[in-house]
């Protein structure tokens, strides 16, 4: 009975050494026969080919193996084309297969299947493919901290739905992959499963949890030998048609254009645009902006979305300001007004080059040109019209070099220069940035140094430099941080920055439970301090202490609260507008709590409170925020969003008079309204309805001059109107159809309009009932993009 015992237990401890500690390998079988991408599997390769199976729990149970009846058997074949993939995904009730039906990339309530595919092994990037049990494709470029859905591959998959679970079959074509140009090919590989309705995630390949770094825990996949990939080079060609219509008249626009894809080889592409089309990009959130500090947008443009990870190192790069507001406004004399000014700058063509050499080393370049743009000026006594230069002919450009090391590691050079045509001003960022982990993933050090040139008037440099220390595994983790800003630090041509001219320290402790309990399924507790001085006068620009706590339920509902104490007065360095004043911040407390109700609810609500009170007489900040979604069948749903903020004698900046610099203790509040609605028709063919609605307003009730200690006292004589009302609204109804991989069909009706008023109007019904008897735009459009594969064409011609 000892000697059965005993053996039993070598046994598990091999067991468990060899699922856990070793990689798993899986062997690729080269084929010859034509694979038909149908989810059936019934090519007689798939019976020989070697097999992906015992799965083990990602999440909530990290290391438990996945159970008999949800048994996930996998394979991959090959050919000079692309990899092929059959997964059996069992299920022992079929029929409560998760499987809504969404847009592309778009994760629903579906159950998942998914491949990670790192083409030169170093633990570093992974290009990851899904397919939904609804056929619905989703695809991003993963590094250990972001995951980029913007990047799209062109590849081909099917899914089917049987009486033992689903069944998936994929080809992902050499071309939608970058990796080595050696004989023999080692990949890095994992395989994920989501099974939706127990929110549970496997991976071929364990993933501990206990360490931080996900990418380098995959498995291998060898046998890819002596391919020959054909070439990589595609045409997206494209044309749209646009109707505008307004109270000024009604407008219509034809346009034409090409993107170009071509594969250098196999670890580097050149991408470029010929006269770009933007416009049925999404709409952007116009809000009351009353900060001293421009809005900040999102990108959505496809060109500078897509694939953009290595020029994101050392985060030179907001790509809003390629073809984005002119840089200087024109001088006018007094009897001379402006009456044309372009809120924009076109973008004649872009191109962007990107890979990785096989010892590791990742190149980027990006180049876009903008044309000359010019305001129009009248002159009201002599009736004469001139034009002047407002952005001058302009040239963007970025280099980044990043070497990749021991599976885990990375140190890069990255160069963002902006140079205009004449007298303009030009300007030059470099940055070094390294992100290094021990062998283990235990523990990581990462930072930059970046140094600004700007050639203007009066030319300027600037530095920033920044450390960070971080325990990256384990239930409990800690990081140590600090940084130092120059007061001539600019990124501000090609990149963003607000804040300036400081030093600051911060320590973040945090604990973690790994695996479910008898309350939580996840749990995380962190503590956060911060101090950050301004350089000049060394006065306290920013403190904080901060809790937060995160947790989700045995009933997978999500609960988060946190609470942040600004124990120090500060001073803000901006909100003056004029170089070397500030303004005093008094102390503040601020706490938070939101929920988030198990998804595969078919009614389901996300909420948050948040309360700010400040140690000033009667001033305070409160809102919520609350986002119901009703999902009606796995076609349609419609999710319905309100945030409201109340700031309650909130103080700023509102003019310049004799006396100084005069602030306004004022109140204001902000409410918004988000509608989105989703009709699938099926996996290729979506309606979308995006629908908008912001009101805000800012009502002064009395006025102060700022003093040189930063207080301010009360300013009886000032008078002016500097009020403001602000209504946006946008409405977006979208048909897609993707008829064929990479090609789509595109049809947008958008309408869209601003109001402004120095009169506060707080009627909500009156507000709406003036944005839309505004001259509202109304937009009409149709777009038709079609992907040509070269290889598919040469022999036609």
């Amino acid at each position: 009975m000892s000697q059965l015992l005993l053996k039993s237990l070598i046994f598990s401890l091999l067991y468990t050494f060899t699922t856990y500690s070793q990689k798993k390998v899986l062997q690729a079988k080269p084929i010859t026969e034509n694979i038909v991408i149908d989810g059936k599997i019934n090519e007689e390769i798939w019976n020989s080919a070697s097999v992906a199976t015992n799965f083990i729990m990602f999440e909530p149970d990290n290391g438990k193996p996945i159970s008999a009846e949800k048994k996930t058997e996998v394979k991959i074949v090959y050919d000079n084309d692309a990899i092929y993939v059959s997964a059996l995904l069992y299920d022992n009730e079929p029929d409560k297969i998760q499987k809504e039906l969404t847009n592309r990339d778009i994760f629903g309530v579906s159950d998942h299947f998914a491949i990670y595919i790192n083409g030169f092994n170093d633990g570093q990037q992974d290009f990851r493919f899904f397919v939904s049990a609804a056929g619905v494709q989703m695809d991003c470029l993963a590094t250990e901290d972001f995951e980029d859905f913007t990047w799209d591959a062109i590849w081909d998959s099917e899914v089917v739905l049987t009486e033992f679970g689903w069944a998936v079959e994929m080809k992902i074509p050499y071309a939608a992959l970058r990796f080595s140009k050696a004989d023999t090919q080692v990949w890095g590989l994992n395989f994920l499963r989501e099974i939706k309705r127990d929110v549970q995630k496997y991976t071929w390949n364990r993933v501990d949890t206990q360490i931080g770094a996900v990418i380098p825990q995959a498995g291998v996949l060898e046998g890819i030998e002596n391919i020959q990939p054909p070439t990589r080079l595609f045409f997206i060609p494209y044309t749209s048609a646009y109707y505008q219509q307004s109270d000024i008249g009604s407008d219509t626009t034809l346009k034409a254009g090409l993107d170009i894809k071509y594969g250098i080889n196999d670890s580097f592409t050149l991408d470029a645009i010929l006269v770009p089309d933007f416009g049925q990009t999404k709409f952007d959130n116009a809000i009351l902006n009353l900060l001293p500090f421009e809005q900040r947008f999102e990108e959505n443009r496809p060109f500078f979305t897509e694939g953009t990870d290595l020029f994101n190192k050392g985060n030179l790069l907001y790509s809003r300001r390629i073809g984005g507001e002119p840089t200087t406004v024109p001088n006018t004399t007094d009897v001379e007004e402006i009456t044309n000014y372009p809120s924009t700058v076109n973008l004649l063509n872009a191109v962007k080059i990107s890979g990785r050499t096989e010892k590791g080393l990742g190149v980027g370049f990006l180049n876009a040109v903008t044309e000359k743009t010019q305001a129009t000026i009248f002159n009201n006594d002599t009736q004469e019209v001139r034009k002047e230069v407002i952005e001058p002919l302009t040239n963007y450009n970025m280099i980044v070099l990043d070497q990749r090391f021991n599976q885990n590691s990375s140190v890069s050079f990255v160069n963002a220069n902006t140079t205009r045509n004449g007298n303009f001003r030009d300007a030059n960022a470099s940055a070094i940035v390294y992100d290094l982990n021990t062998k283990e993933n235990t523990y990581n050090l990462y930072g930059d140094f970046k140094f600004t040139q700007v050639n203007t008037i009066k030319d300027y440099n600037g530095i920033k430099t920044a450390v960070n220390f971080e325990k990256t595994s384990g239930r409990y983790r800690y990081l140590f941080a600090g940084k130092y800003i120059s007061e001539n630090y600019d990124i501000n041509d090609l990149g963003i920055v607000f804040y300036t001219n400081y030093h600051n320290v911060e320590a973040n402790v945090s604990y973690r439970i790994l695996n479910p309990t008898k309350i939580f399924n996840t749990l995380k507790i962190e503590q956060e301090v911060n101090l950050e001085l301004q350089n000049t006068t060394g006065k306290v620009q920013e403190s904080w202490y901060k809790t937060v706590v995160k947790a989700r339920s045995l009933k997978n509902d999500y609960y988060e609260l946190g609470i942040i104490v600004n124990p120090l007065e500060t001073f803000d360095f901006y909100e003056p507008r004029e170089y070397g004043r500030y303004v005093y911040i008094p102390k503040r407390v601020a706490s938070y709590f939101g929920f988030e109700l198990n998804r595969n609810n078919e009614l389901t609500l996300d909420m948050t409170v948040n309360f700010t009170k400040f140690d000033e007489e009667k001033r305070l900040t409160h809102g919520f925020y609350a986002s119901p979604k009703y999902r009606f069948n796995d076609k349609f749903s419609l999710a319905y969003a309100v945030e409201y903020t109340n700031m309650r004698n909130d103080r700023g900046w509102v003019d310049f008079d004799d006396s100084g610099i005069v602030f306004a203790e004022r109140n204001r509040e902000i409410l918004q309204n988000d509608l989105t609605g989703k009709y699938a028709v099926n996996n290729r063919m979506t309606i979308n309805l995006k629908a908008r609605y912001y009101w805000s307003y800012s009502k002064n009730h009395e006025f102060f001059t700022l003093q040189n200690n930063g207080f301010l006292t009360e300013n009886a004589v000032y008078a002016l109107n500097k009020d403001r009302n602000f209504n946006s609204w946008n409405f977006d109804l979208s048909y897609s159809w993707w008829f064929a991989p990479g090609s789509e069909v595109s049809v947008l009706y958008r309408s869209y309009g601003l109001q402004r008023a120095s009169m506060v109007e707080k009627d909500l019904s009156r507000n709406l009932k003036n944005i839309f008897n505004s001259d509202l735009t109304n937009v009409l459009s149709i777009s038709v993009r079609y992907f040509i594969d070269y290889n598919a064409i040469k022999n036609k011609f």
